[in-house]
């Protein structure tokens, strides 16, 4: 890259920064790159850390020492996280998105890469004082958001599965009872997927009784990892629910199959945002 002035470098350096959540970036590489010394590129980082933090969209964390550097960790405005929501919460109570079982209509939320990505980004805020070393879901419906928090938190993705599949290798396996049907299922994740120790961010798209929830949970177990969070996009009221410690963005207060009337607000994500 050719030599730039300040503004040049404060952009491009910006948006690397944006690019590349929650990685270390050794100061040398900025040095290298923009060719400029690295007193320069300090105070270059600390005009873009005060614009972050006074915006409320990240946190520039500077780690000291031979092998230190910066690294980005993504947040999203209280306002902004809010207005996403409200959004999301308008698009459930459309009568056409409900299922039989009081289930909903998601897939064109979650096939819509951008929508993910944000979602994405306010979850990976609201954990950003969590260690993660991994993200873990279901499949299939809960990949795309798995991925989307995986890719701002900077961690590997495993996803669990219902049937067995011989390219992952060797599988630990656990029945479980689901928290709203009752029924005994059955969900695998192969050995190698997490490593014994890891501190996992469980995901799930789509919460009634919490039994895929405490189904995995209860996988983390057999692999002697530690469960540390649990995030859900859409969570519904009921009175038979196994999992109590997560954060969710939005709760479906009422599904009435026979009116065909939703009615969807905010989860208790607002109680967490920083």
């Amino acid at each position: 890259m050719k030599k730039l002035k300040r503004s040049g470098r404060l952009v491009d350096m910006t948006h690397f920064l944006l690019q590349h959540p929650n990685q270390l970036i050794p100061l040398t590489y900025f040095s290298e790159r923009y060719q400029s010394a690295k007193s320069s590129i300090s105070e270059d980082l600390t005009i873009v850390k005060s614009i972050f933090e006074s915006e409320k969209t990240g946190y520039l964390i500077t780690v000291p020492g031979a092998s230190g550097g910066v690294r980005y960790e993504p947040a999203v405005p209280a306002k902004e996280a809010e207005e996403l929501v409200q959004s999301l919460c308008q698009k459930l109570q459309d009568p056409e998105r409900l299922l039989p079982g009081g289930y909903l209509y998601l897939m064109d939320i979650l096939g819509r890469p951008r929508l993910m990505n944000d979602i994405g980004r306010l979850f990976a805020g609201l954990y950003r004082e969590t260690q993660v070393d991994a993200v873990m879901t279901v499949a299939t419906k809960g990949i795309p958001l798995a991925y989307a928090i995986g890719n701002h938190l900077d961690v590997p993705v495993s996803i669990v599965r219902k049937d067995h599949r011989v390219t992952e290798g060797s599988l630990v396996s656990i029945n479980y009872v689901s928290g709203s049907s009752k029924r005994i299922q059955t969900m695998s994740l192969g050995r190698r997927s997490i490593q014994e120790g890891a501190k996992v961010l469980i995901v799930d798209d789509f919460m009634k009784g919490g039994g895929t929830a405490q189904g995995m949970a209860e996988l983390l177990k057999e692999v002697k990892a530690e469960l540390v969070g649990t995030a859900v996009l859409v969570e519904a009221t009921t009175d038979e629910r196994v999992v109590q410690d997560y954060i969710s963005l939005i709760c479906l207060e009422e599904v009435n199959e026979r009116t065909k009337k939703i009615i969807a607000k905010p989860g208790n994500f607002a109680k967490h945002l920083r």
